[in-house]
């Protein structure tokens, strides 16, 4: 599919008016072993028909043969070759933006000096009106050293940035909280931690992103002990909501009684331990885990889960995830006739779907519909809407099986840009919290603007 590409360029191209050209160049692309994505008609005269055409490669060595054969299409002659998704973030995604417009001396007098002095002073005397009288009750930090960004590893904070202001992005748009980018210039754990809890008084949660394992399960343990706001590694749980509702729809898809199924995790790094203990409380079942890491083996070890392997766990598990970052590691002879398969590495699987379903599988899937933007905007929106202390694994649980309930037959998981499903998942969350005593506020639903 054309979104599975890595390079997407928009190129535009002025075509004779003749039939047959559009039609020859796209037989061009598809020759070159490029995808097309929109096509978007930009001027036409009589004589000639000017297009904006997204294409998709998977290196700059296709990408160029892709080029080469557009400008030799008879007809077509290439005018500019854009990068939309550089331009995009030119300047960067997000800012922070006043509610109100200075427009009088009346107006500053109230939201600086002196009228200001007041709420100040109100919220000295009680520190719980910082919730009603600032932006503390809709900020959450989103906060990464940089250290294991989607599949590049680690790039530092610096090159996570685009990332950071993506999931901004993500939380405003879906739910209407203010993400705040926090880069850390330390890899040391403890650093990152004093430094989190020094910040923390301006959020009303902290989302851990792109934090390298096994840092990131201390760093989370710890955090979450010494704050009274909650804080989530969204790699490891916001990964794991999503793809456990994936997993639950994929049963039901397969026929198959997911709270009776042998399951198994293939990767135990943050996303897979998660991964495996959340199955563990969905079904009351230990999940087999396999990895390479004898330490992540015996980190699954003790949170319930069975030491196994690649070979062991393909041989008896009804459900295989994997989450191992290794391509192609699940051959072919390996797959079950009846298994369910999600291979959820990106941007490549470890087995491709179409492979795994031919092999026998009742049902596959890959990571490029589980996409973890399905939890953490709702999440933290009803975690902030109910004021909690902290957030509990049932909350993520109610989550997952609002996502399960929301997924149209079909489909694998919701669409991702539905902002019903956002606001059911922070109903969900925030009346688990109203139900376990975590909450401080009554619940009121997030309603736009």
């Amino acid at each position: 599919m054309a979104w599975d590409r890595k390079l997407m360029r928009t190129v535009r191209v002025r075509n004779s008016q003749k039939m047959g050209v559009l039609a020859k160049l796209l037989t061009a692309v598809a020759e070159a072993g490029g995808s097309v994505g929109s096509i978007e008609l930009l001027t036409e005269t009589s004589q000639t028909v000017m297009r904006d055409i997204t294409v998709y490669a998977e290196d700059t060595e296709q990408l160029e043969r892709i080029l080469l054969a557009i400008g030799n299409n008879e007809g077509t002659r290439i005018l500019e070759v854009l990068d939309r998704v550089l331009e995009l973030h030119q300047k960067g995604k997000i800012a922070i933006r006043s509610r109100y417009p200075i427009d009088s001396l009346t107006t500053l007098r109230r939201v600086y000096t002196p009228g200001v002095a007041e709420v100040c002073r109100r919220i000295a005397e009680d520190p719980s009106q910082a919730r009603l009288y600032t932006s503390i009750s809709h900020m959450v930090a989103i906060v990464t050293d940089g250290t294991a960004v989607l599949g590049l590893g680690d790039i530092g904070p610096l090159a996570a940035m685009p990332v950071m202001e993506g999931k901004a992005m993500l939380m405003e748009t879906l739910v209407g909280l203010s993400g705040i980018p926090i880069l850390l210039n330390t890899k040391d754990t403890e650093e990152i931690i004093q430094t989190v809890a020094a910040i923390a008084p301006t959020f009303a949660a902290i989302q851990l992103e792109d934090i390298s394992a096994p840092r990131c399960f201390e760093i989370e343990e710890r955090l979450q002990a010494m704050l009274d706001i909650p804080v989530m590694h969204d790699d490891q749980h916001g990964t794991a909501v999503v793809s456990s509702a994936a997993v639950m729809v994929a049963a039901r898809e397969a026929g198959m009684d997911f709270s009776k199924a042998v399951i198994g995790q293939i990767g135990l790094g943050a996303a897979g331990q998660a991964i495996g203990q959340m199955m563990m409380r969905l079904t009351g079942n230990p999940v087999y885990g396999a990895d390479l890491s004898p330490e992540a083996l015996d980190r699954f070890e003790n949170r319930g889960g069975i030491k196994s392997d690649l070979k062991a766990i393909m041989e008896t598990c009804d459900i295989v995830v994997a989450t191992t970052g290794a391509p192609n590691l699940i051959k072919p002879e390996m797959v079950r006739k009846g298994q369910v398969i999600l291979a959820l590495s990106n941007p490549n699987p470890e087995i491709d779907p179409e492979v795994a379903l031919k092999h026998g599988a009742a049902f596959a899937g890959d990571g490029k519909s589980v996409n973890n933007v399905l939890g953490f905007p709702g999440i933290f929106r009803g975690l902030v809407d109910s004021n909690a202390s902290r957030i509990s694994h049932e909350m993520l649980v109610a989550a997952a099986k609002v996502l399960v309930e929301m997924t149209p037959p079909g489909e694998l998981v919701p669409h991702p840009l539905d902002k019903k499903v956002h606001r059911a998942v922070a109903r969900a969350v925030a009346e688990m919290a109203i139900k376990q005593g975590i909450a401080r506020a009554e619940y009121v639903p997030y309603v736009e603007d």
